[in-house]
């Protein structure tokens, strides 16, 4: 990689090389694709563009999962950091790429690894289980990693005596306490993109739509999980709004998530929950970082790579093993 290219990727996170417009660009990438033998992985909060292109849409680690089973040799991951970490930790010999390094997330950020290992240390006798939007290092300070879906059900299935520590998403382990009636040690981080939803503007858009099923992601606050008709992952709440009869859904999640629920249901309605400010929707920052012209030059130069020592791999897969062993016993 050449000098200029290195720079881009310390001072900007990308391979910042302008497309020619004349260009056709999906098909371009459908090519690249193709001559690397790459799959594309889209998670539900990207552009209703890249979701479009994507081999796979779905949830951080159920992605992760799909390309692991798959025999390609690149994993072009349209999500944010953490993500595509988790792909490399499940496919340690693949190529893993993500198109702009800056698209971070500011609950795994919440959570920095060195400050969870001197928390940890104070409740020496605590299993540690980790949501799995977190860092690689910290996975692997962990015991068991968690999704949104299956969290509850993994805490269920430890002994009752069990004294448990559950991050980094204070509002998901908030949930979890609720609904297991154990008393986890919770570490004080957030999704920013799940705290922001203004329960005024919910409360008149459900005055505006008496008929709609308002339905919320369990990374929100308290306040707004108390008035939800449906609480779940973002693949449960797209599969709620399929199976469900209502015709109009207030989404209360990234707004991703509504060109799958619109593809999915057209003749439905879906209204996404709007943040305390003046925008009408809640978008992730991180997450739309991503562009179709930017996921081209990183199929292109096959930059910027994630990379991961071997021991942090080695660690981190153990907690994430040790989630689907309970998942599998479960039946999830």
């Amino acid at each position: 990689m050449n000098t200029t290219f290195e720079r881009d990727l310390d001072a900007k996170g990308y391979i910042d090389v302008a497309v020619d417009p004349s260009l056709d660009i999906v098909q371009e990438i459908a090519r690249l694709k193709k001559e690397k033998n790459a799959v594309i992985l889209a998670h539900y909060y990207q552009e209703s563009e890249i979701q479009d292109i994507a081999d796979y849409i779905g949830d951080s680690l159920g992605l992760s999962q799909q390309a692991a089973k798959t025999d390609a040799d690149v994993i072009v991951f349209a999500g944010v950091h953490f993500m595509a970490e988790t792909a490399k930790i499940l496919s340690p010999s693949k190529k893993v790429l993500l198109p702009d390094l800056k698209a971070g997330c500011s609950l795994s950020d919440s959570c920095p690894p060195h400050l969870f290992a001197k928390f940890k240390e104070k409740y020496p006798d605590h299993l540690v289980i980790t949501y799995v939007n977190c860092t690689a290092e910290l996975k692997a300070l962990s015991d068991i990693v968690c999704t949104s879906s299956n969290a509850v059900q993994i805490v269920e299935s430890l002994p009752a005596d069990q004294k448990i520590i559950f991050g980094p998403d204070k509002n998901l382990g908030d949930y979890v306490k609720k609904k297991t009636g154990r008393d986890l040690v919770l570490w004080n981080g957030a999704c920013m993109v799940h705290e922001i939803f203004s329960q005024d503007k919910i409360d008149a858009l459900r005055a505006e739509y008496p008929e709609a099923k308002f339905i919320a992601h369990p990374e929100c606050e308290e306040h707004i999980l108390a008035q939800a008709d449906y609480i779940g992952s973002t693949s449960g709440m797209l599969k709620f709004t399929i199976e469900d009869p209502s015709s109009t859904f207030i989404v209360a999640t990234e707004a991703g998530i509504l060109h799958q629920m619109q593809k999915a249901s057209p003749a439905k309605t879906f209204i996404p929950a709007p943040p305390n400010n003046l925008c009408a929707c809640n978008d992730c920052p991180h997450m739309k970082l991503n562009t179709l012209e930017k996921l081209y030059n990183c199929l292109y130069y096959e930059q910027p790579e994630i990379t991961l020592s071997e021991d942090i791999i080695a660690r981190a897969q153990k907690p994430i093993e040790r989630m689907l062993e309970i998942s599998e016993k479960l039946g999830l």
